[in-house]
């Protein structure tokens, strides 16, 4: 059972970028994708999930509007598209797994390794 995080490097400000996070051991279709990052000094904080049998999504502020949420069911992978990104999106991101369609990083039971994004000015 383990999420695989991919797809992180480095991007110029106003680049594009896609994380990916591949589900295995476990049915995906039961719980909600969440990603979250960390910047240096900072807390985890939360960037977006989707619940997994539906297109329902949601965002922070911070990133509503430049990120996109997305999944491909025969590939059991969930996707994070980072568009016009800035310097403060640099911090390692994680994709999570949890029961509950929430924004509360202590709600999800399962992490993968986390990806390093950098976005330089």
């Amino acid at each position: 059972v383990q999420l695989q995080a991919s797809g992180g490097g480095l991007v110029q400000s106003g680049g594009s970028l896609r994380l990916s996070c591949t589900a295995s051991g476990f049915d995906s279709d039961n719980y909600a994708i969440g990603w979250f990052r960390q910047a240096p000094g900072k807390e985890r904080e939360f960037v977006a999930a989707m619940r997994w049998s539906r297109n329902s999504t949601k965002y922070a502020d911070s990133v509503k509007g430049r990120f996109t949420i997305s999944k491909n069911n025969a590939e059991n992978t969930a996707y994070l598209q980072l568009y016009s990104v800035k310097p403060e999106d640099t911090a390692v991101y994680y994709c999570a797994a949890s029961t509950q369609f929430t924004s509360e990083p202590r709600e999800y039971f399962l992490w993968g390794q986390g990806t390093q994004v950098t976005v330089s000015s």
